[in-house]
């Protein structure tokens, strides 16, 4: 669950490290992100020489989240961190994914993340 100034990891290799949310798309009264929500971010902190740069603003999905997550099955998932993958379009700009996605991520129509995700869960 992110909200306003949560400051989230980032899990792709676009180069930023670290993401601030400060606005959760999906009407004026949406105030927390859940797994699968599109957010618009500002990089933080970032890698030297890569295709980000600090300061930028972007949109990013949501694909982790500390707080427990309910499946339509009533099992619950839970992660030790929360993470976005930035987006150019509705396609990842980063072109590796690193650390578990839920399956709930190609279910919002993510399929290239789910793709390139070294664990789907």
């Amino acid at each position: 669950m992110l909200q306003l100034r949560s400051i989230v990891g980032v899990a792709d290799n676009t180069g930023a490290t670290k993401v601030g949310v400060f606005k959760v798309l999906g009407g004026s009264r949406k105030r927390y992100a859940e797994i699968g929500d599109i957010v618009v971010v500002s990089v933080k902190e970032a890698e030297p020489r890569k295709s980000v740069k600090k300061k930028e603003v972007l949109k990013a999905v949501v694909v982790r989240q500390r707080k427990p997550f309910r499946r339509k099955d009533g099992t619950y998932i839970r992660f030790d961190d929360n993470a976005v993958v930035i987006l150019e379009g509705t396609e990842p700009k980063g072109g590796r994914i690193f650390g578990p996605i839920p399956r709930e991520i190609k279910e919002k129509g993510f399929n290239t993340i789910a793709s390139l995700a070294e664990e789907v869960l």
